[in-house]
């Protein structure tokens, strides 16, 4: 899905297909590619991706976004993101599950979980016994506070 509006925003649907980026408008050097911190965002809620994504795109950061955790994974490869940003209950891996891949995978990764779910002290706490700590936010959460968030962490 590409919005003229607010720049590229990489989707990944349920069939696997990779829809790469438009070309965006002004500068399209390597430096200013590169000069946007890169997040994945995995949500099995197409809308909170959708609208996370945008709101990121505006405030200056490259936004692939994933529904699963598994196509995440394939994404990361190609995307090599500064950022995860994941839920936690989703089907098929968890996002904690997904974390701790990414965490393997890229160590220096900005690893951060949100959830609107009650239950998952049980999942957080398996991550701990093995050695993996993420910070966690409750949904919804406050776009505002998502930016500077990142932001603090480039």
């Amino acid at each position: 899905m590409i919005d003229e509006t607010f720049g590229p925003v990489y989707l990944i649907d349920d069939s696997s297909e990779y829809f790469p980026p438009t070309i965006p408008q002004g500068d399209c050097s390597p430096e200013s590619a590169t000069a946007r911190p890169k997040v994945l965002l995995v949500d099995d809620q197409r809308l909170i991706v959708e609208t996370l994504s945008e709101i990121l795109e505006v405030e200056g950061f490259d936004v692939v976004a994933a529904y699963d955790g598994w196509h995440a994974l394939e994404i990361a490869a190609r995307f090599r993101p500064d950022h995860l940003l994941t839920d936690v209950l989703m089907p098929r891996m968890n996002g904690v599950e997904l974390a701790i891949a990414m965490r393997n995978l890229y160590p220096s990764i900005n690893i951060l979980l949100f959830s609107g779910q009650a239950g998952i002290s049980d999942i957080l706490t398996e991550a701990e016994k093995r050695g993996f700590h993420f910070e966690i936010v409750a949904k919804p959460i406050h776009p505002r506070k998502l930016v500077e968030h990142l932001k603090e962490r480039l």
